[in-house]
């Protein structure tokens, strides 16, 4: 089974995934042959994976995030949005994989780009964003409350929400503050991700 064949799943309710962890061990147990049993993750992992059902069940999450990025050829965040909108009560997995701009809004391509940008960092690069965050504390009241060691992914999540709200910033004349800490003077400047990035599922830029 292949991504697309889960994802048909996931559209027709038919093995709709479990939500709240990797597997519900019970219901496994109960039905070993019904794949609601794991969430949207767990069923990746599986059906394309080839994980078996005992290690879902004992692999903590961040490995899950990790190894499900490189089975969808996407970004660990884009992985760990998979996660979080699957378990939403009303959660649609589906469209952050196929119609992701219906979670993301109208940035979704370029701060994808970002995300796999940061997804290919290396540890001197994190080193050079946390560096540019504290050159520019004295400037930004919301960086002072983060701590040290959580500078270079704040500044992370404060560009992606800059990259989300680019227009708006320019509607009211104003300039990215934490883009440019990657080197970025707007998202126009944040290189695409590869052509081959979601494996066909993603829509291209």
């Amino acid at each position: 089974m292949n991504i697309k064949d889960i994802i048909d799943r996931w559209n027709t309710n038919e093995g709709k995934p479990y939500k709240g962890s990797l597997i519900d061990w019970r219901a496994y147990e109960a039905d070993p042959e019904n794949m609601g049993c794991m969430c949207a993750q767990g069923q990746v992992l599986h059906a394309v994976g080839g994980w078996d059902y005992t290690r879902l069940r004992d692999t903590e999450q961040c490995e899950a995030d990790g190894e499900t990025a490189k089975l969808l050829n996407i970004s660990r965040a884009h992985a760990i949005l998979l996660r979080n909108v699957n378990d939403k009560v009303d959660g649609a997995p589906s469209i952050v994989l196929t119609d992701p701009g219906k979670v993301l809004g109208d940035q979704w391509s370029k701060l994808l780009d970002f995300w796999w940008l940061l997804h290919n960092y290396t540890p001197e690069d994190w080193r050079k964003v946390a560096a540019a965050w504290d050159a520019a504390r004295a400037a930004a009241w919301a960086a002072a409350r983060a701590a040290a060691r959580d500078a270079a992914w704040a500044a992370a999540r404060d560009a992606a929400w800059e990259i989300q709200g680019y227009g708006l910033l320019i509607d009211r004349s104003h300039k990215p503050l934490f883009l440019p800490m990657f080197g970025f003077t707007s998202p126009a400047d944040i290189p695409p991700r590869p052509a081959d990035y979601g494996n066909g599922i993603v829509p291209p830029f």
